[in-house]
C-alpha cells in the first residue's frame, strides 16, 4: 500500500513511503503571490507529483493521511488564514483526485512516537533514528517538515498494520 504523509502549510512537505520504507520525500510545491514575494501552495505542481507517483495504483492500495490542523494561539490572523488555505487546497487536489484521505491530529502522531512538548526539531531526530539511510536528506534543521510528513505517513502505517 502506497502511504502519502503530509504536513501541510506553506513550509510542509509530502512524503511518499510503501511498506515501511520511505520512497521519496518532496518540500511542499509552492509559488510566489503577487508582489511582495509571499508564498502560497502550488496546487497544480501538487497534483502533478501526487499522480505521477501514484500512476498504475489502484485506490484502495493508497492512502492520504493529512495532518489535521487547526488555528493555534499566538498565530497572527493573516498567517492562519495562509496555513488553513493551503489545508483546503490540499484537500480539494486530494477530492478532485478521488483518493481515500485520512485526518491525524499533530498530538495523536506525536503521542505515539513521544514527542508531545518536545522541540520541533525532534522529529528530525526521531525519522533519522527509525530511518537511518535517509538521514542525509534530514541533515538540516529546516528538515523537520520533512520529517514530520515521514512520522505522519509512518503513523499510519504502523497503526493501520496493528489494526490489520
Amino acid at each position: 500500500m502506497l502511504i502519502i504523509g503530509i504536513d501541510p502549510g506553506i513550509s510542509g512537505s509530502i512524503c511518499f513511503f510503501e511498506d515501511g520504507k520511505i520512497l521519496d520525500v518532496i518540500e511542499m510545491p509552492t509559488m510566489t503571490d503577487g508582489k511582495k514575494n509571499k508564498k502560497q501552495v502550488n496546487g497544480a505542481q501538487i497534483y502533478n507529483e501526487i499522480s505521477t507517483k501514484i500512476r498504475g495504483i489502484e485506490k484502495q492500495h493508497l492512502r492520504v493521511i493529512i495532518e489535521q490542523v487547526s488555528a493555534m494561539p499566538g498565530q497572527g490572523v493573516t498567517s492562519m488564514f495562509n496555513f488553513g488555505q493551503s489545508f483546503g487546497i490540499l484537500k480539494g487536489i486530494c477530492s478532485a483526485m478521488q483518493l481515500p484521505m485520512y485526518f491525524v491530529r499533530p498530538a495523536k502522531w506525536k503521542k505515539y512516537f513521544g514527542l508531545i512538548k518536545s522541540e520541533k526539531d525532534a522529529s528530525r531526530t526521531k525519522a533519522i533514528e527509525m530511518f537511518p539511510y535517509f538521514s542525509s536528506q534530514l541533515s538540516k534543521k529546516k528538515d523537520s517538515n520533512k520529517a514530520d510528513a515521514i512520522l505522519i505517513a509512518s503513523f499510519y502505517y504502523e497503526t493501520y498494520k496493528l489494526e490489520e
